[in-house]
C-alpha cells in the first residue's frame, strides 16, 4: 500500500459522558445503561449524542451497546414492573437510530453499536471474558448474538440507515469466531442486515498488563480469527482495539500490524482491513466493575504528553507503516467530546 491511510473520526464515550456531563445515574437497575435513556429521557440522551455529533465526528454510534432481550426484561419501570417483553423492544432501537441520524452531521455515518455478552451481563464481564457456562462455546455465543441481532431485524430499513455494524470490547476468542460465523450464513429471502453487504468491525479488549485477551489468547490467534476465511468468507472491514488503556496501543497496534502482515505474506488475506482505535479516555485510570468507578493505580505515573497527542501519535505510526486500508480513531469510556474535538484538531493539523 502506496499510500497514506485516510483517517476517520470516532465518537466517545456515551454512558460515561451521560454521567459526568448530564448527572446521569446509572447502577443494577438500569441494566441498559445508557441505552436506558431511550426508555427513561431520549431528550438527554438526544443531548449529549448531539454534542458528539457536533465536534463533528465521521461516524457515530447508536446507543445500544448494552442491548439485549435480557436486559430489557430486566429493567423495571412504573410502566413495567415486570419488564420489557421482546415485542415491546424493537422501537425503542428504532428510536436509537433516530437519534443518531438526527445529531450527526451530514456527511458522517452511523455504526451500529453491539457489545460483547460480557457487556450485556450483570455485573458486566467484557473486562474479564467470565462467562456463564450457557454462553462459553462458540456455538452458545452465536446463538445468542443471532437472537440479538433478530431484535435489530425489526427496525424498519436498517440496511439503508447504517454504514457500519460495530462489534465492541470482545474479550474471548471464541466470541470473535462467533461473530464471524453470524455473517457465515448465505443469503436468504429473510431480510436482515446479516444478509446484506454491511460494513462490520470487531474490536477486542486488552485490560492486563500483557498483550492478550482476557481469556489468554495471544495477538496471533486474535488476528487470525479476526480474518482467517477459516471461519467465515466473510472478512471484517476493520479490526482493532477499544476500552482499553492507551499506552498499551504502539505495542498491540505493532502486534496487530505484525500478525496482520504474516497473514498477507502467506497469501491469506485478499484485501487489508481497517484499523479501529478507541481506547479509553484517561491516563490509566481503570473501571471497578464492582464499586463502578475508575480508579488509577497506586503505581501510575503521570501521562508524558495529553491523551489526543499520545493517540494522534500512535495514528501517525500505524498510517507510516502502511498496513491499513483506513484508520477509524476515537475514545471509549471518559473520552468526552471536548477530547474528541481536540483530537480531531490535532490529527487535521498534522
Amino acid at each position: 500500500m502506496d499510500s497514506l491511510a485516510p483517517v476517520l473520526i470516532l465518537d466517545g464515550g456515551l454512558g460515561t459522558s451521560l454521567e459526568d456531563n448530564y448527572g446521569v445515574k446509572f447502577d443494577e437497575s438500569t441494566p441498559l445503561w445508557s441505552s436506558h435513556l431511550l426508555i427513561s429521557d431520549p431528550e438527554t440522551l438526544r443531548a449529549c449524542q448531539r454534542d458528539f455529533g457536533n465536534v463533528p465526528v465521521d461516524i457515530l454510534l447508536t446507543a445500544t451497546y448494552q442491548v439485549s432481550a435480557e436486559a430489557f426484561a430486566r429493567t423495571k419501570t412504573s410502566d413495567h414492573p415486570r419488564g420489557f417483553q421482546r415485542c415491546e423492544i424493537s422501537s425503542f432501537l428504532d428510536l436509537a437510530v433516530s437519534i443518531a441520524e438526527e445529531v450527526k452531521s451530514p456527511e458522517a455515518r452511523i455504526a451500529l453499536s453491539l457489545g460483547s455478552y460480557g457487556a450485556c451481563m450483570v455485573p458486566s464481564q467484557e473486562y474479564s471474558g467470565n462467562y456463564d457456562a450457557e454462553h462459553s462455546s462458540i456455538e452458545q455465543l452465536f446463538a445468542w448474538h443471532c437472537d440479538r441481532f433478530h431484535l435489530f431485524d425489526q427496525i424498519d430499513n436498517l440496511r439503508s440507515r447504517i454504514s457500519f455494524i460495530a462489534f465492541e470490547t470482545v474479550p474471548r476468542l471464541d466470541e470473535i469466531k462467533a461473530i464471524r460465523k453470524l455473517f457465515a450464513r448465505a443469503p436468504s429471502n429473510t431480510p436482515s442486515v446479516l444478509n446484506g453487504d454491511t460494513a462490520f468491525w470487531i474490536s477486542c479488549v486488552f485490560p492486563s498488563e500483557s498483550h492478550t485477551l482476557p481469556d489468554g489468547s495471544v495477538i496471533d490467534q486474535v488476528v487470525d480469527a479476526l480474518l482467517s476465511t477459516d471461519y467465515s468468507d466473510v472478512v471484517p472491514w476493520g479490526i482493532g482495539i477499544n476500552c482499553t488503556k492507551i499506552a498499551k496501543l504502539p505495542g498491540l497496534v505493532n502486534a496487530f500490524e505484525v500478525a496482520v502482515s504474516r497473514l498477507a505474506g502467506a497469501g491469506r488475506l485478499e484485501t487489508r482491513p481497517s484499523l479501529v482505535l478507541y481506547p479509553d479516555g484517561t491516563n490509566g485510570e481503570v473501571y471497578d466493575t464492582t464499586t463502578k468507578t475508575w480508579r488509577a493505580p497506586a503505581s501510575q505515573q503521570a501521562p508524558m504528553s495529553p491523551w489526543e497527542h499520545q493517540l494522534a501519535d500512535v495514528v501517525a505510526l500505524a498510517r507510516d507503516q502502511r498496513c491499513w486500508k483506513s484508520i477509524v480513531v476515537g475514545g471509549c469510556c471518559k473520552a468526552t467530546p471536548d477530547d474528541i474535538a481536540k483530537l480531531r484538531a490535532v490529527i487535521r493539523d498534522r
